[in-house]
């Protein structure tokens, strides 16, 4: 189904393992929520900080570059804030630990949705292998989602229990939601750029026009997101 305007959260998190994950996946739909009025919270697992192959980088200074970038990515898309959890790039796993700190990220905003990563998919396509940090990052968010966050004797001390509505799984292999991006994809595209340290020269552009323009053209749609929607519960105002 294509989600309609009527469909956009009053808020939402967007839990990922690295800056520049939302961007190069999600960003079109944060954009478009964004600018119906969706309060919108970046929690990142890392920093990136081993995200180069810079000889004289180290991971401190890099850390503070990458969130550097990801708070002015947030800036273009209409994002309030970004959250560091600071888990070291690479070795991220998907435990206790990582889960207490996104349930406390989770009952301290309260999201209407969340938007995570796909803790299932191995490979895309014939040439990328999914970085385990997604896989972690994703585990972790489904698990602090439901049943975590909303049960009042689990980690009391992390704040009042919360209970996440919807669940949108980004880069799912069977979607069974695409947002129509078409007028926030160049902002999507502008916020990709702000993470210099991982574009360096190259121009992301047609890469994520190509994309999404793929995955929108069986729904009739010039360019898309798609999702794994999980309806946790249904609000009435949701319209698809």
């Amino acid at each position: 189904m294509v989600a309609s305007q009527n469909g956009v959260p009053k808020s939402a998190l967007v839990i990922m393992a690295h800056p520049d994950d939302a961007e190069f996946t999600v960003a079109g739909t944060v954009a478009k929520w964004a600018q119906a009025g969706c309060e919108i919270v970046y929690v990142l697992c890392t920093s990136g900080n081993a995200g180069t192959h810079e000889p004289e980088m180290t991971r401190e200074k890099l850390a503070v570059i990458r969130q550097d970038e990801q708070r002015a990515a947030c800036r273009v898309l209409g994002a309030q804030d970004a959250v560091f959890l600071n888990h070291d790039d690479g070795m991220l796993q998907s435990t206790l630990e990582l889960r207490r700190d996104l349930v406390r990220q989770i009952r301290r905003y309260k999201p209407e949705a969340v938007i995570v990563q796909d803790p299932t998919v191995m490979f895309y396509g014939d040439d990328y292998i999914n970085h385990p940090d997604h896989r972690a990052a994703g585990q972790a968010a489904l698990d602090a989602v439901a049943p975590a966050a909303a049960m009042p004797l689990l980690w009391p001390e992390a704040g009042e229990p919360h209970r996440v509505r919807q669940v949108y799984v980004g880069g799912a292999e069977k979607p069974n939601v695409w947002i129509d991006i078409s007028d926030t994809l160049d902002r999507k595209i502008e916020a990709l750029r702000q993470h210099k340290s991982q574009m360096g020269d190259w121009d992301p552009s047609e890469m994520i026009r190509n994309w999404s323009a793929e995955t929108g053209k069986d729904k009739g749609l010039a360019h898309a997101e798609s999702f794994r929607r999980i309806m946790l519960e249904r609000p009435p105002s949701v319209e698809s």
